[in-house]
């Protein structure tokens, strides 16, 4: 079936998995404010939550199984947009599951934190079915305001109320790059559709027109911000250790997936003829991002901030499937975010029973001797060590989403994207530093003489953490299967027009 958006009707319907998000986060706003605060009244929206995220789930799983399209448009109907909505709904549900036990215990009772993680969570779906520039900073916007207010949810703590001040100000700084972007590329092309504003640039060979090349630069500023691409990374490793933990793993996966989605797709739908363009600073970017977080990861002890650099170091990592500009560097692309945030909620909820209340016992030398008291904990978080490194066998998911970048990157024309394989590679090497040294502490050194032992840990929160290892050792097993279903999943153009990156602009 294939949508035709101009007709209000099926707009709506091709917008059901949104609408169904944003009306039930609705209802849960009024339930959280009709009581006053309480644990009883956070788990109850919390679970209520939950219900309404499956659903979308469900929603979405079966629109993206029928195989729908659609003509020209604001917002994509494809493979793609329901691929990237599922991976969002994953992290939400792992958020929400692991914020209902983490609030109680931190006495963070507001109910209306999870209805926000829905909020957040629409906004990115919107992100990753635009097809319209004007979408795409609206999505941002839904996204990026629920996410400010959560980073400071803690009130009684002044890092997370410093973490939200630095959000608010560098999100409020990158928009401002992002929207002078848009209002440039309109400027040169007299249109924010992506589909129109490739077909503008062949139509009137605007390759080479000043104006658009400044608008291209300005979007790629405003991106990096919001993906904590080096130089544009300054907020990430405060942000992520002030934000309650929950909300730490959200950011770090569910953030960063969304404003990757809407990048890949304004790129090769709008921009692949500007490849001469944007390919160069986005290789240095990508380079730098690699090499200065894994340089700084190695000198962190605490846990959450070293996770914070190795999120700015998987930004580099993705960068380089999006650098490869072909079919295959977008299946890569989905894989890795599959199982990059697999491996990421599960080692945040370690983290999350590690830690007591007020976020203390964070520090790498805290896992010592974990495996002689809590063996579960420490095989959980040494696979998703070993996935974020890219392990064989035993870092399941992790080892082979390096290996789908690699080959994406090698099998594409561009020659000097050859180079910085070798630097992920490289680099790849240089994480084994920090990501071996938390399984070393855990099963090399024994328990210090007086530590507490960690607190048994939650229901929910050991299912948060059994399902991402079970599901990162599981794809790890089928591969090609799971790279298969991304290869079918493309950003496309609407059928109505050609596709924009049959002919490279000179």
């Amino acid at each position: 079936m294939t949508f035709d958006l101009s007709i209000p009707s099926q707009l709506m319907q091709a917008l059901t998995p949104d609408l169904a998000l944003m009306g039930g986060a609705m209802v849960l706003m009024l339930v959280a404010a009709w009581r006053p605060d309480s644990d009883r009244h956070q788990r109850l929206v919390g679970y209520g939550s939950i219900g309404v995220l499956l659903v979308t789930l469900v929603l979405v799983l079966w629109f993206g199984a029928r195989g729908l399209s659609s003509g020209s448009g604001v917002i994509a109907v494809d493979g793609f947009r329901f691929a990237a909505d599922a991976l969002f709904i994953l992290a939400a549900l792992g958020a929400v599951a692991l914020g209902i036990e983490y609030n109680g215990r931190e006495g963070i009772w507001s109910a209306e934190s999870h209805v926000l993680v829905l909020f957040a969570t629409s906004g990115m779906m919107i992100m990753a079915a635009a097809r319209d520039l004007m979408i795409v900073f609206l999505g941002i916007e839904m996204m990026s305001i629920a996410v400010y207010v959560l980073a400071g949810m803690n009130r009684r703590s002044p890092r997370s109320a410093e973490a939200a001040l630095k959000y608010f100000l560098l999100g409020a700084f990158s928009t401002g790059f992002l929207l002078y972007g848009i209002a440039l590329v309109y400027g040169a092309t007299g249109s924010t559709n992506l589909t129109t504003i490739s077909d503008h640039i062949v139509q009137y060979q605007l390759g080479h027109q000043s104006m658009l090349l400044m608008g291209v630069g300005l979007l790629l500023v405003g991106f990096g911000f919001k993906v904590a691409a080096v130089p544009f990374h300054m907020w990430a490793p405060d942000v992520y250790e002030g934000a309650p933990t929950p909300i730490t793993a959200y950011m770090a996966a569910a953030v960063k997936a969304a404003a990757f989605a809407a990048f890949l797709r304004v790129w090769r739908e709008s921009f692949d003829l500007l490849d001469f363009a944007w390919l160069v600073p986005l290789w240095w970017i990508a380079a730098a991002t690699m090499v200065y977080g894994n340089v700084v990861a190695l000198a962190q002890r605490n846990v959450k901030r070293m996770l914070a650099y190795s999120s700015i170091v998987h930004s580099g990592y993705l960068l380089v499937a999006i650098a490869a500009g072909t079919n295959s560097g977008s299946a890569a692309f989905l894989f890795y975010l599959l199982a990059y945030t697999l491996a990421t909620f599960g080692a945040f909820a370690v983290v999350c029973a590690m830690s007591r209340t007020g976020d203390r016992d964070l520090e790498i030398s805290d896992y010592e001797g974990l495996w002689r008291v809590r063996p579960g904990l420490a095989i959980g978080m040494a696979v998703c060590m070993l996935a974020l490194l890219g392990f064989p066998v035993f870092g399941g998911a992790g080892f082979w989403a390096k290996v789908y970048v690699l080959a994406a990157a090698e099998a594409t024309p561009f020659r000097h994207l050859v180079p910085l394989t070798v630097l992920l590679v490289l680099a790849s090497v240089i994480s084994a530093g920090y990501y071996l040294q938390v399984v070393r502490v855990m099963f090399m050194k024994p328990r210090p003489d007086g530590a507490q032992d960690p607190a048994p840990m939650g229901t929910l929160t050991r299912v948060v953490l059994a399902v991402s290892v079970v599901l990162v050792l599981l794809v790890g097993l089928v591969p090609s299967r799971v790279v298969g279903w991304a290869r079918d999943n493309q950003p496309a153009p609407p059928k109505s027009l050609g596709a924009p990156s049959a002919t490279k602009a000179p």
